[in-house]
């Protein structure tokens, strides 16, 4: 039975999640590719062990990881009831729904069947009561915004999730949600949407300044450009790398001759400050105050270990930033 490092909040950094009373890790652990049946169980335990020993208390899945759909969740729920569930109270653990799930009408997007539906699965695969955090995965285009809402505040009202998020959505979306989730009297906390050196979306369609403005939380997710910004593959593609082994979304092709100079280029920077690509590139991310949580991916222990460096030096100089800025653009 394992057994948690008494030390692991020794030294961890915790953000507020907006103006809320949940604080998140600045490093949070999300499980979208590690975790599905193609992985070794022993593996996932390492990680997870690896994580809550360092003081990484937020873990966050989906309904559909995998692969196939449903299995992080299974493993991860495993993990929990074979090793770790006298440590539950002192995890954050989030799902989503909204993208394809099963087959038919009601196995995707945000209608109140599907999302209460899916709730209901994944408490199941886990083996919880509830979940921490219960998200809209993405905008549903056709399901009216009352409705995804409302089943979101059936989420807490059922006692089936503590606080609720919204994933992949615009600043102009998160404005309109927001007001809705008000008048329902919603804990509506944080916003979940990828953001990297590499990919400014959020800041482009006016996300981040919306929800640090409406003081919800913000937690990105691949702040490394699914390991582009490292240095996995600056000397070209490792047998094991995400490319090799599992190219679902990453693939050789994003590795253009243009872009590995930006990651040599960005690495330089790095290393004169002190740090690996991946902690400077997490580390950029947590510049402003406006991310709370950044969420990492990991195959194995070692990569937690070297990312959760990136908190002792968040600072950049202006001539840093506008360097990097140069760099990528």
């Amino acid at each position: 039975m394992y057994q948690a490092n008494s030390d692991r909040y020794q030294g961890a950094v915790y953000n507020r999640c907006g103006r809320s009373g949940l604080k998140l890790p600045a490093v949070s652990l999300g499980l979208w590719h590690s975790f599905g049946n193609i992985g070794q169980f022993e593996q996932m335990k390492a990680l997870v062990f690896t994580a809550f020993d360092h003081g990484i208390t937020h873990f966050d899945l989906a309904n559909n990881y995998g692969p196939p759909e449903g299995a992080a969740e299974m493993n991860f729920g495993r993990i929990l009831r074979e090793e770790m569930l006298s440590y539950r109270d002192e995890m954050i653990i989030s799902t989503k729904s909204g993208y394809y799930m099963w087959p038919g009408p009601y196995g995707e997007w945000g209608s109140r069947k599907q999302l209460l539906a899916s709730l209901d699965q994944s408490l199941k695969r886990m083996g919880l009561d509830y979940v921490d955090i219960f998200y809209h995965h993405r905008p549903d285009p056709d399901t009216p915004l009352e409705e995804t809402m409302g089943a979101l505040a059936s989420a807490v009202t059922s006692g089936k999730a503590l606080y609720v998020g919204l994933s992949n959505y615009s600043g102009e979306q998160l404005e309109r949600a927001e007001a809705v989730l008000r008048e329902l009297r919603v804990p509506f906390v944080i916003n979940q949407n990828r953001y990297n050196i590499l990919d400014r979306r959020i800041e482009e369609n006016g996300l981040k300044e919306t929800s640090y403005r409406l003081g919800k939380g913000l937690i990105t997710f691949s702040p490394l450009a699914q390991g582009l910004l490292s240095d996995r593959y600056l000397g070209g593609i490792p047998a094991d790398s995400r490319v090799a082994v599992d190219n679902r979304f990453l693939k050789e092709s994003a590795l253009t001759g243009e872009r590995l100079t930006q990651i040599r280029r960005l690495n330089e920077v790095a290393l004169r400050r002190g740090q690996t690509l991946a902690q400077m590139a997490l580390a950029w991310n947590l510049r402003d105050g406006k991310v709370t949580s950044v969420l990492i991916g990991a195959s194995k222990p070692a990569q937690i270990l070297d990312n959760l460096g990136a908190v002792n030096n968040t600072a950049f100089t202006e001539e840093e930033l506008k360097l990097i800025d140069e760099i990528v653009r």
